[in-house]
């Protein structure tokens, strides 16, 4: 492909003078890139198949007497063991930072020595604000699932950006890497976060906030905006520098971001280091999921607040029925408010269940705290299920159904009148 722009064609001169991968980075990938294979006979016979020397012993990881290479041993009757593995260089050229991919097959047989193959097939260029391209051969599909089908023989050339590039992601690195002077001064040395060094690299030169998460510690923050790339830094930035200046480390950011969220939703300062830094974030976020919840639940009251009236004057006779066998409670939910309510802090989805007029509904608590929701089939009565939160059963499951069949003759009392 032809540069499209000053950039591409800046890059493709600079290109010219990449240095070749040498003989040694190449011998290194053949040595700790590719897992080597000890093939085991069913009688402990162990043939290496990187020096084809024989030795006897048992299946697991092994060291070659002879060439001194690790062994995985395996008992097996096949002959030909084939694999396939990257190596990444990261280094620089004219002050560009490159990385670069190789693809290293191996052939090995039990009976010779193994066959290598190398290519490059892959180059990332990445210039000081950001922006890149890729050089890269051809591949035999324009899909994104066959990622691994390059076609050798094709020359490593500017390419047009596909989601295949992004799709690889090396497991081993040459030891030796090489940093452009603006990302030395981040101070990523070899860290990666378990992400492509790619998308780690880029994230700094695009934008110095990241360089501000590694020099003081918000790791998690840097990572969670490198896995979601969706989320915007400004909506959060404001209150992220609160926590640097306070010297609050967040240590669950998914977390954090959508408490940060509800004290948006409901007005709060986020300039305010009292919100943002809470001493117990996880106390402080289920709080406002309880107040969202009530938030939303009544929302949904305003909008029936017509239906009201014709569930009192069908559920109006239970209304103050409550009984307890001196631990558990139960009561009658006396409005659609309240079960709805429910739902939203149970977790389930009891809320719709306000128009079922078959149904009464029941909440079981014990010193306060809500344990299960209970349906009762008035044309039967019975109970018809009882559910703690998210549908699951408490330790007190069985109880609470028995304390409800027990006093279910009060609730024919009531049905009488």
């Amino acid at each position: 492909m032809k540069p499209q722009n000053k950039f591409q064609a800046a890059v493709v001169e600079a290109s010219k003078k990449l240095p070749s991968i040498t003989q040694e980075q190449i011998q290194w990938g053949y040595q700790n890139c590719i897992e080597h294979i000890g093939q085991r006979t069913s009688k402990a016979k162990i043939t290496c198949t990187e020096c084809n020397h024989v030795f006897t012993g048992e299946e697991g990881e092994h060291q070659c007497p002879n060439c001194k290479a690790k062994l995985k041993v395996q008992t097996t009757n096949k002959r030909i063991f084939k694999s396939c593995e990257y190596l990444c260089f990261i280094t620089t050229c004219q002050g560009y930072q490159v990385i670069r991919y190789l693809m290293i097959k191996c052939t090995a047989k039990a009976d010779s020595y193994p066959e290598y193959t190398h290519a490059e097939v892959m180059q990332r260029w990445i210039a000081p604000d950001g922006r890149y391209c890729t050089f890269a051969k051809l591949r035999q599909t324009m899909g994104t699932m066959y990622y691994d089908s390059w076609i050798f023989s094709t020359p490593l050339e500017l390419r047009s950006e596909v989601d295949a590039y992004n799709r690889l992601f090396p497991y081993y690195y040459y030891p030796k890497r090489q940093l452009i002077p603006e990302l030395k001064r981040t101070g990523i040395k070899k860290r990666h976060f378990n992400q492509r060094p790619f998308d780690v690299y880029r994230a700094l030169l695009k934008d110095n906030r990241m360089e501000t998460f590694l020099k003081s510690g918000q790791t998690h923050l840097f990572k969670a905006f490198l896995s979601d790339t969706s989320r915007k830094l400004d909506n959060y930035w404001a209150s992220i520098r609160i926590c640097i200046r306070n010297g609050y480390q967040i240590k669950d950011a998914t977390m954090w971001f959508d408490y940060i969220d509800y004290l948006r939703m409901f007005g709060k300062d986020l300039h305010n280091a009292k919100y943002v830094c809470p001493n117990d974030l996880h106390k402080e976020h289920d709080r406002y999921i309880q107040k969202k919840a009530k938030a939303d639940a009544q929302e949904e009251i305003e909008k029936l607040r017509e239906k009201e009236e014709s569930f009192r004057e069908a559920k109006a006779k239970f209304f103050g029925l409550v009984f307890s066998d001196g631990h558990i409670q139960v009561r009658v939910l006396e409005s659609i408010e309240e079960i709805i309510l429910e739902g939203k802090l149970m977790h389930h989805c009891v809320g719709g269940y306000y128009s079922k007029i078959d149904s009464l509904i029941l909440t079981a608590c014990i010193d306060g705290k809500k344990m299960e929701t209970i349906e009762v089939s008035l044309s039967k009565l019975q109970v018809i299920q009882s559910r703690g939160v998210c549908n699951k059963n408490t330790e007190y499951h069985n109880q609470i159904v028995q304390l409800v069949e027990k006093n279910i003759p009060l609730i024919e009392q009531r049905l009488a009148a």
